[in-house]
């Protein structure tokens, strides 16, 4: 065990402090990371010079946008209002006289002539006092003739004549009245139209001045419309016009009033066109357009969509001038159509923008192309 204990005191330890390439693996291998990050990056930091001449080439083209050829085309202007439809007459018919209906000659809806019977009174009494103050009247001139001739001879004195006299005016007043009290118990139509509502039955007791009925006379029609203030001077009478019922019928007019006083409430005026209606196809009271006539401008026809907004609000469209550049005109609608509207405010030949308005503004420089559809349109 001694000599065992010997031999291993003997062996020499080997340390390894001296050893130069211990730690090289570990900073070659930071020194490449480091060189390989190095190069990845100098790509972006310094760029080759082939890629900055690219970049320079690269030309930002304006945005394209379509325009249509308009030239601008004379548009007639109408004032365009709402009314009613009203009877050219609309009375109330009344009981002259008092007493009970005899006889009733016509029915509700029917039409009459002017002066044609609608109803009659019993007339037993009204003839009776007729026939009293005609008898009366005959007296009354028997006493004034006799008296006057009684003057004549110097038997009557002027004062019998006088009072035969007056005797005689009042039978002969008291006989217009029976006459005209007989005639009363004749209800007839005052002009020619339509018996609209009529309350009468035979056996009925009328007092005098009730409404029995009422006549509508249609021929004519006026339509009353009410007109702005601004308006007012760009109508007169006898302008033509059109008017759109609500029934789908359509007829000519002309206006024949224009009001010369503003309604307190509204501040318009009121103005009546008349409609033939000879055949009493069109009720009254319904609901009308009208359309009058008030003068010609040069107007554009385009679609709602081309109509934009500049940033001050103000309604308008852009168009492109011969330099390709992007021009707003503020515009005026003086007419709309289903199709399309008319407006002002523009040249007489324009380019308008009607694909990609919404990208560009006034004064940018722009690539126009012509939509193929207008050219042939414009012409």
């Amino acid at each position: 065990m001694a000599e065992i204990d010997n031999d291993i005191s003997s062996v020499e330890v080997l340390e390894f402090t001296d050893d130069r390439g211990a730690g090289f693996s570990f900073w070659g291998a930071l020194i490449l990371s480091v060189a390989l990050i190095i190069w990845m990056g100098s790509g972006f930091i310094f760029p080759s010079e082939d890629k900055l001449e690219t970049a320079e080439q690269i030309e930002i083209l304006p945005v394209a946008v379509v325009v249509k050829l308009s030239s601008a085309k004379p548009v007639t202007q109408f004032f365009q209002a709402e009314g009613q439809a009203l009877p050219d007459r609309d009375t109330a018919i009344r009981a002259e006289t008092s007493g009970q209906i005899a006889e009733v000659f016509v029915t509700k809806g029917q039409d009459v002539e002017a002066g044609s019977v609608i109803a009659r009174f019993e007339t037993a009494e009204k003839e009776a006092n007729l026939m009293r103050s005609r008898a009366e009247l005959e007296r009354a001139q028997r006493d004034f003739t006799s008296a006057s001739k009684l003057k004549e001879q110097g038997v009557a004195t002027v004062a019998r004549v006088t009072e035969t006299e007056a005797a005689l005016a009042s039978a002969r007043a008291q006989l217009t009245a029976a006459e005209e009290a007989l005639a009363d118990t004749i209800i007839s139509a005052p002009f020619a139209g339509r018996i609209e509502t009529l309350s009468l039955d035979r056996g009925e007791f009328i007092q005098s001045g009730n409404d029995v009925g009422r006549i509508v006379d249609n021929a004519p029609l006026t339509v009353a419309i009410q007109v702005p203030q601004q308006s007012l001077r760009q109508l007169q009478n006898d302008q033509p016009a059109r008017v759109l019922f609500i029934t789908g019928e359509e007829r000519a007019g002309s206006v024949s009033f224009v009001g010369t006083s503003a309604a307190q409430d509204t501040r318009t005026f009121l103005t009546e066109i008349d409609v033939p209606n000879s055949d009493g196809a069109i009720p009254a009271g319904i609901s009308a357009k009208i359309q009058i006539p008030v003068g010609q401008v040069n107007a554009h026809f385009l679609s709602p969509s081309a109509v934009s907004l500049n940033q001050d609000g103000a309604l308008g469209v852009k168009v492109v001038d011969e330099q390709d550049t992007v021009r707003f005109y503020p515009i005026e609608v003086v007419r709309a159509q289903i199709e399309g509207i008319w407006v002002t405010g523009l040249p007489e030949r324009v380019k308008i923008i009607t694909v990609g308005q919404g990208y560009v503004r006034d004064g940018e420089l722009v690539r126009s192309q012509v939509d193929s559809a207008s050219k042939g349109a414009d012409k």
